[in-house]
C-alpha cells in the first residue's frame, strides 16, 4: 500500500520548524528530504529512518521494519511524539551526507 499524499503532508509540516522540507515519490512512496538531506523515507504511512549508532539510546523503544523489499531495517518514527520527533531529527541531520551531485 503506498502513502497518501496527506500522510506526506503532515510528515512535512511537523518537520517544517526544523528547515527546508520537500519530498519526492519513487515507486509510490515517498522520500522527505530536510535542507536537502534524504531524512525520512514513507511507506504504507510510516516514516522510516536511518538506524544509526546515534540514534540507538532515543529509539530504544522503537518498532523496526522494513520500508519496502530488500531495504536496510530501519526504525519507525513515532510521528505522534513531537517532542521525540524534534530530538532525533536534528541528530540523524547532523549524521548523515548530502547526496552526491550527479554528473
Amino acid at each position: 500500500m503506498a502513502c497518501n499524499i496527506a500522510y506526506i503532508e503532515h510528515l512535512c509540516n511537523l518537520l517544517s520548524p526544523l528547515g527546508d522540507v520537500r519530498f519526492r515519490k519513487m515507486m509510490g512512496d515517498y522520500v522527505i528530504y530536510l535542507n536537502e538531506k534524504c531524512i525520512i523515507t514513507a511507506c504504507d504511512n510510516m516514516a522510516f529512518i536511518k538506524k544509526l549508532p546515534c540514534l540507538e539510546e532515543m529509539m530504544h523503544d522503537a518498532e523496526t521494519g522494513h520500508p519496502y523489499e530488500g531495504a536496510k531495517e530501519a526504525y519507525i518514527l513515532d510521528t505522534s511524539n513531537e517532542s521525540l520527533l524534534k530530538k532525533v531529527i536534528p541528530v540523524l541531520w547532523d549524521n548523515l551526507p548530502f547526496p552526491k551531485k550527479k554528473k
